[in-house]
């Protein structure tokens, strides 16, 4: 059968690499590797959390539902054409590919993204992702000429994921999956709330004021040639909690849970310190990016330490000028006039009332939100921005174009994350094909679509290990294209 993707892979003169796609696990079948992995109690617990999470708001009452602010969970939410058992026979997967126009798709779990959050239960958290993990290997193994698997790490607890880690890098896997925020407790109430599932929560982006240090989270993955991979987002935080409305939690989603990751990393100064850890921030696009390396060039601009040393130092108002701006104010209204000297000596700040000159610069004499990270210039900003992070976009998001268009001179890295299997594609064989509108629509020029579908690809995956695609059918390309980039970067 020739399907409009078949037909557009036909027409380029590059490989198309999903960066992005998914597959379907059954749960008996994790349960099994879970039990092998971590033993029947472990098992056990596993199927006790993982297989209620959707059942809870369904047999809760509407009344609870709203009171207990249960957030509506997808539903239909999976195909059911021959894309739903493609998705989840391993096999068929492999042998949908052509009629999908993909060369070689790195597949991601569906199941396995409920094992990146906090669970509060590390044996259970490490059993069940180390179970999962060899899972993926075993099952996918007869296909990675064109399917690379990848397994799961949570980053919930440091020393949990270098375990973690270590494990999946042993049994071979070459790509994991982590979540890029974590929703926390707060450490403060268990002083006086012992049950955890009370106490306030707070959402820790991992590279700024986090209770954690993921310093050798980040140099394990160097280590290990592995790109963290971040697909999380922010559903179930507060404001994505409707128990009615499935959309209204899922809109923009991920963009929200990346926004917090990326501004963390930077601003935490994890790019700077690690300036060959590539990180996937998958499934929300490159708007919400172009946004946030807009803001972080004019926060900076306006917030870093020798602008504010000159410009916003208390003690540079001239109060004398203010004393008489005032009197001259109270021949007009008198309230001015009675209370001139209080407001001179000691409520300049509105803000702040009740501290002087003095005090106000003293307060503040060693605040700089960019101390962690050494910015000379903008330049080094943008770079810091631009180097280490690659977007997933769907075929379907005009907002791709944004990434390429040079009159916005962001220069991104968008990846094309097709996201079959999930509620997004209607229709596999329609995927490349959609994508290729936006180069048809003179968004994106054939060289950009190279980008999106290949060149990037191969930067994500295979700038941080050589051997990614080796035993794939694109290994020799890569390879070639590994080394025209290099000339490219040196030239």
């Amino acid at each position: 059968m020739s399907t409009r993707s078949y037909e557009t892979r036909q027409k380029l003169d590059h490989p198309v690499i999903d960066s992005d796609c998914h597959w379907a696990e059954f749960h008996p079948i994790l349960q099994d590797f879970i039990r092998e992995a971590a033993g029947p109690a472990v098992m056990e617990r596993s199927n006790a959390v993982f297989g209620r999470i959707m059942a809870t708001w369904y047999e809760a009452s509407p009344e609870d539902r709203i009171s207990q602010r249960l957030r509506r969970p997808p539903y239909w939410a999976m195909p059911t054409s021959r894309d739903r058992i493609a998705t989840l026979v391993p096999r068929v997967f492999r042998e949908s590919m052509d009629d999908w126009g993909i060369d070689v798709a790195v597949a991601f779990p569906s199941v396995g993204l409920m094992l990146l959050q906090d669970l509060g239960d590390p044996e259970l958290s490490t059993g069940a992702i180390k179970g999962y993990n060899l899972m993926v290997k075993e099952l996918f193994s007869p296909y990675t000429d064109r399917v690379i698997p990848v397994g799961v790490v949570s980053l919930a607890r440091p020393q949990d994921a270098l375990e973690q880690l270590e494990h999946a890098h042993a049994i071979g896997l070459r790509q994991v999956v982590t979540g890029g925020s974590i929703v926390r407790t707060v450490e403060a109430d268990a002083a006086w709330q012992p049950d955890r599932a009370k106490r306030r929560t707070y959402i820790d982006g991992l590279g700024l004021d986090s209770p954690y240090d993921y310093e050798p989270v980040w140099r394990k993955f160097t280590e290990l040639g592995i790109a963290v991979a971040s697909h999380s987002g922010a559903q179930g935080w507060p404001d994505r909690r409707s128990p009615s409305n499935f959309v209204a939690n899922h809109l923009g989603h991920f963009a929200q849970g990346h926004h917090l990751f990326a501004r963390s990393l930077v601003l935490g100064g994890v790019t700077q310190r690690h300036p060959n850890l590539n990180f996937a921030l998958l499934e929300g696009g490159v708007g919400w990016a172009c946004n946030l390396l807009s803001d972080l060039k004019e926060h900076w601009e306006k917030r870093n330490r020798a602008i504010l040393d000159s410009r916003y130092d208390p003690r540079h108002l001239d109060r004398g000028e203010l004393g008489r701006q005032l009197i001259r104010q109270a021949d007009e209204v008198a309230r001015f006039g009675e209370h001139i000297d209080d407001i001179i000596e000691n409520q300049i700040d509105q803000m702040i009332p009740g501290y002087s000159q003095e005090q106000l610069a003293q307060l503040d004499l060693t605040s700089d939100d960019f101390s962690l990270v050494d910015i000379p210039g903008k330049a080094t900003l943008v770079e810091l921005f631009r180097r280490n992070f690659f977007f997933g976009c769907e075929a379907d998001d005009p907002m791709t174009a944004l990434a390429f268009d040079p009159r916005m001179n962001m220069h991104l890295k968008p990846v094309l994350g097709s996201d079959i299997a999930h509620f997004d594609v209607l229709d596999a064989t329609e995927v490349i094909g959609e994508a290729y509108e936006l180069v048809e629509r003179e968004l994106l020029t054939e060289e950009n679509f190279r980008d999106l579908t290949f060149g990037n690809p191969v930067r994500l995956f295979a700038g941080m290990n050589p051997d990614f695609f080796k035993g794939t059918i694109l290994e020799e390309a890569v390879t070639a294209e590994l080394g025209a980039q290099k000339a490219a970067e040196e030239g």
